[in-house]
């Protein structure tokens, strides 16, 4: 399997140069990569978890730089073992062009050789996932070395600073302007703060009404309630003393009946 390309990176050559001998940055850069240690100026250890169509391995690989001409060019060769889904080993050309201060070209030109169970999946499924993998290690790489865009101060972030609110949506706030606030201003206590409250207006008389207690009449004593008041003054229409008056009287002719 070959390939071959080439990307533009916004920094400068040497920079690019630096970053390609970090085993920090190589280690970041590479998809599934879980570790990359330097153990010369001139070789390193990886190890890669990789996945080609159905099948998925972790590859512990050695790396060794040659034909170094820095920060202009070198050659990488490595081999990594898969273990029973197999092996693969290879070399890459890698040269950088400076195209200005902050701007610098990335050549490649990649030789990959696999065995054992990999090369059964084809060679198309292998070229596609190498593809895939080149890139995103220099997605990845480019934008490390990518500086932060400024954001130029618009009208919204220059109030959102000056009122001390959140910045709109999409606006972090490192990107807010700062605010120099005078000393002797920011010092100085407001009239509310100092309890003066005498503000004219509506909202002046409003608040001295909700302050002011309100005087509310005390209810009236019940009047005291007398048993009398609860007998009725007449039943069947016929007045109380009639009442009174039959039952005190209807006894004398039934006892005038019984013993006469």
């Amino acid at each position: 399997m070959e390939m071959t390309g080439e990307r533009l990176i916004p920094a400068s050559r040497e920079a690019v140069w630096a970053a390609l001998n970090d085993p920090v940055m190589l280690q970041a850069s590479i998809p599934g990569c879980e570790a990359v240690e330097k153990t010369s100026d001139t070789d390193l250890t990886a190890k890669v978890a990789l996945k080609i169509g159905p099948m998925a391995a972790r590859f512990t690989g050695k790396v060794k730089l040659e034909n170094i001409n820095p920060p202009e060019s070198y050659t990488i060769t490595g081999e990594g073992n898969g273990g029973a889904m197999g092996f693969a080993k290879g070399g890459a050309d890698v040269s950088l062009v400076a195209l200005g201060p902050n701007e610098t070209r990335l050549t490649y030109a990649v030789r990959a050789q696999v065995g054992g169970k990999m090369a059964q999946l084809g060679g198309r499924l292998i070229d596609a996932t190498a593809k895939q993998m080149s890139a995103q290690f220099f997605d990845r790489f480019t934008a490390q070395l990518t500086p932060p865009a400024e954001v130029s101060a618009t009208p919204e972030l220059e109030r959102a600073a000056a009122s001390g609110q959140a910045p709109p949506p999409g606006v972090t706030p490192a990107q807010v302007p700062s605010v120099t606030v005078d000393p002797a201003m920011a010092a100085a206590p407001s009239p509310r703060a100092m309890g003066d409250v005498s503000e004219p207006g509506p909202r002046a008389e409003l608040t001295a009404k909700v302050a002011a207690p309100v005087a509310r009449p005390m209810p009236a004593p019940a009047g005291a309630i007398s048993i009398f008041s609860l007998i009725p003054s007449d039943i069947f229409g016929l007045p109380l003393v009639f009442w009174i008056g039959l039952v005190l009287f209807l006894p004398i002719p039934v006892l005038l009946f019984l013993f006469g």
